[in-house]
């Protein structure tokens, strides 16, 4: 028997009969007719949960525009405001209007109406079985007979009121909108994309994690700031004192203390012994949100900042001498120190150090941990191990998540692709072989999963751990790209020049429509209208800088989340919208709170840009999706053929 016939076979086992192949196919033939889904792009987080969760709520002002083009002039701002508001935050804007509305039940009967209206706008590109699929259980029946019926004759319409009103008298109003609230915001996004970096700065990368891992459909591009994170989960030691010295430096602990259960103490413990009369002056947390943080704990914060980053550049140091092919041994900063003088020879150059206490080192080996400094390290490993709620995020992370995405004609990845001025692609050597381009990242994203799978001990482990620490800062690694990570130079030199991180061509040459289209043939897309979808680099907008590159080719959607950014970007980044109609780049000011966006209705203030209107509408057949569709209507109509021809038997 040959492979295609049992091939068929096997389909048969799903399509029994001519009848449930032809179905199929006319099933699947109306789908392809379809208007494509909305994708929404959104990157660089950095743990700001309220504001991402503003964003994904509202779709970046889709659900905004909906009801602007659903009920005109019919309402006035202020109640599609109030509509807005009750749609993204269902249950804490009911409990404002049980305070206010005088007819409760009149004001149910009237927005239960509007909500159908809008569900049933937001709804119509897809299958009424996809749909079905999306409902809550308990409200399936019901809120499909309102989705099917509302627009139909007259004589139905009080079969609909009736519905409403028996829906208020029971008491189920409140329960019933926030169902089709959820469904409304589950239905405008077909796709989200994360375009990197959900981890550190913010505090509730936790939180964002817990709403990506239960997304209907989500794909994750991993941002350096990601695989830092995954590397310690992965037992990179020189990864969980990076992740933990960038937690102490914003003063964030919610997310390793309360999202993920990490004891700090250890650490807490050592740096009072060894740093208790050191004022650690260069180490205080950059800014300090946290209303709950006193004076006092901050000074510890520093004191634990200092010991982290002391053994960070130990646990760095022996990496780089593992591994000379990293060519990292300018990051050797602790060989450099003239401990007695206090001074670092940084390219051939002396400068003052600010702070010359090094109480845990030794000058004739500095990259040697004191019995002390392994035993807080042991102690954080095994505490990152054992974090239950740190496993399900990874495990979300590596499931979910890619170094890159070629998705619907767009190549989606956080950083570069790392090139050579003349715009050749730059080469790394990986276990002794050299790969670049589209090679270098199928080999990254296969060694990235090899650190956390495989067998605890094995030399590919080892390997592993170590280059996803290379990943966080090495030369040539894509989600990095920049000559060096001065971390030792910014907190212990005053002088500019040492501090510079000189970016990879890439950053200059992404600039060029031909650079582009080149990355994107490489990557098996069409150079002429495909399009590169890039995370990683704040778009500074307040000096003029635009985020789009290249003749369109090309956009940067820093979301510019990160308060930490917004001095310097001047705007809280942009968010990118694909539908059938077209892509918008949507351009977002700073979100205030989620209780203003609640008891005032004050959404993040958007301007909206169109930066490619399809002349036809983009049908599921023009997708990935539609192209698999397609194959798949190939092989049901040769399973009708074998039927006929008596090759395979109904069942």
């Amino acid at each position: 028997m040959n492979k295609d016939l049992r091939y068929l076979q096997l389909l048969s086992r799903s399509f029994p009969t001519v009848q449930a192949a032809s179905t199929e196919i006319i099933n699947l033939e109306a789908i392809l007719n379809l208007p494509k889904g909305t994708e929404h792009f959104v990157t660089d987080i950095h743990g700001e949960s309220e504001a991402f969760q503003h964003v994904l709520k509202n779709a970046s002002g889709v659900i905004r525009r909906k009801v602007d083009e659903i009920f005109g002039h019919n309402m006035r701002e202020s109640e599609k405001r109030d509509l807005c508001t009750l749609i993204y935050y269902p249950a804490e804007k009911l409990k404002l209007v049980r305070k206010s509305e005088k007819d409760l039940d009149d004001w149910y009967k009237m927005i239960l109406m509007r909500l159908v209206e809008v569900c049933s706008v937001v709804s119509s590109k897809y299958t009424r079985s996809k749909v079905r699929k999306a409902l809550p259980a308990e409200y399936s029946y019901i809120i499909q007979e309102l989705l099917h019926e509302h627009h139909t004759e007259l004589n139905k319409q009080e079969y609909i009121n009736a519905i409403i009103a028996t829906i208020v008298s029971t008491g189920r109003a409140d329960h019933f909108i926030i169902a089709i609230s959820n469904l409304i915001q589950r239905l405008t996004i077909d796709s989200l994309h994360i375009v990197g970096d959900i981890y550190d700065r913010g505090p509730g990368a936790h939180i964002i994690m817990d709403t990506l891992c239960e997304y209907h459909n989500v794909d994750i591009q991993w941002g350096n700031h990601d695989v830092v994170w995954m590397g310690a989960a992965s037992g990179s030691r020189a990864c969980m004192a990076n992740v933990l010295r960038m937690s102490l430096r914003y003063a964030n602990l919610q997310t390793l203390e309360d999202g993920y259960g990490i004891n700090l103490l250890p650490l807490a413990t050592f740096a009072m012994d060894v740093y208790g009369d050191d004022p650690c002056d260069i180490f205080m947390p950059k800014s300090v949100e946290d209303p709950g943080i006193t004076p006092s704990q901050v000074r510890l914060i520093a004191k634990m900042h200092k010991a982290i980053s002391i053994i960070q550049f130990k646990l760095e140091g022996e990496i780089i001498r593992r591994h000379p092919e990293y060519g990292m041994d300018d990051r050797l900063s602790l060989n450099f120190i003239n401990y007695r003088q206090g001074t670092i020879n940084v390219d051939g150059t002396d400068y003052v150090l600010k702070d010359n206490r090094f109480p845990t080192i030794d000058p004739a080996d500095p990259y040697r941990l004191t019995e002390e400094e392994e035993s807080v390290v042991s102690k954080l490993m095994h505490s990152f191990d054992s974090s239950s709620k740190l496993v399900k995020h990874m495990r979300c992370l590596y499931s979910k998540g890619a170094l890159y995405l070629a998705r619907n004609g767009n190549l989606l990845f956080h950083g570069s692709v790392p090139m050579n001025e003349d715009g050749t692609f730059a080469e790394l050597v990986i276990q002794g072989k050299p790969y670049s381009g589209k090679a270098l990242f199928d080999k990254i994203d296969k060694i990235v999963r090899q650190a956390y799978f495989e067998n605890e001990g094995t030399p590919m482990k080892e390997y592993a751990q170590d280059f996803v620490w290379y990943l966080w800062c090495g030369p040539y690694s894509p989600p990095f790209d920049k000559k060096k990570m001065a971390t030792f130079e910014r907190y212990f030199l005053d002088d500019k020049e040492p501090k510079k991180e000189e970016k990879g061509h890439y950053f200059k040459l992404k600039e060029r429509k031909d650079i582009c289209e080149k990355i994107l043939a490489e990557f098996g897309l069409d150079p002429e209208h495909g399009h590169i979808i890039n995370g990683h680099i704040p778009v500074k907008t307040i000096k003029g800088e635009t985020p789009i590159k290249a003749g369109g080719k090309l956009f940067v959607i820093d979301g510019g989340f990160s308060k930490a950014y917004q001095p310097e970007t001047g705007i809280a980044g942009y968010t990118l919208i694909f539908n059938s109609y077209g892509l918008l780049l949507v351009q977002h000011q700073p979100f205030e709170s989620r209780a203003k966006a609640i008891e005032e209705g004050l959404d993040i203030i958007s301007a909206n840009k169109v930066v490619e209107f399809a002349t036809k509408r983009k049908l599921v057949r023009d997708t990935d999706i539609g192209k698999e569709l397609e194959q798949q209507i190939a092989d049901l109509k040769e399973l009708l053929k074998a039927y006929r021809e008596g090759l395979v038997r109904e069942s």
